[in-house]
């Protein structure tokens, strides 16, 4: 049975990035996942981006991704890609608690025009 691509994002969601703590998963760094099925062992192709373009934690935590996707059972082997396109915007591609945990999650709309009143009172 060929394995799928919740049970790679199950695998790789603990792994935080090293500079914000919170998970990649949740981040929206995980681009997209292949699997290739095979009598032999499933061959998995992961995309995934960093928050900057010259992280400098970039290969520790593409070695942390490569190491996960082995452990999931069924998997033969995998593969790593890091892209940058289209460019990581947390604004739409984060969870909403992970928007939240950025200070992202601040809408001045929702809160009845306050954020201009406050910013003003400055």
């Amino acid at each position: 049975m060929a394995i799928t691509e919740q049970q790679v994002l199950d695998a790789v969601r603990p792994i935080e990035d090293p500079e914000l703590h919170l998970g990649i998963v949740d981040l929206g760094l995980i681009y997209e996942i292949q699997v290739n099925p095979s009598p032999e062992g499933d061959e998995v192709k992961l995309r995934m981006t960093f928050t900057s373009p010259f992280c400098p934690y970039g290969p520790a935590l593409k070695a942390q991704v490569q190491q996960a996707i082995t452990t999931v059972p069924g998997v033969k082997g995998g593969q790593v890609e890091i892209v940058f396109t289209p460019p990581w915007d947390p604004r739409t591609m984060a969870s909403e608690e992970c928007r939240i945990a950025l200070g992202l999650g601040w809408d001045e709309e929702d809160a009845g025009g306050q954020g201009g009143e406050l910013e003003s009172q400055r």
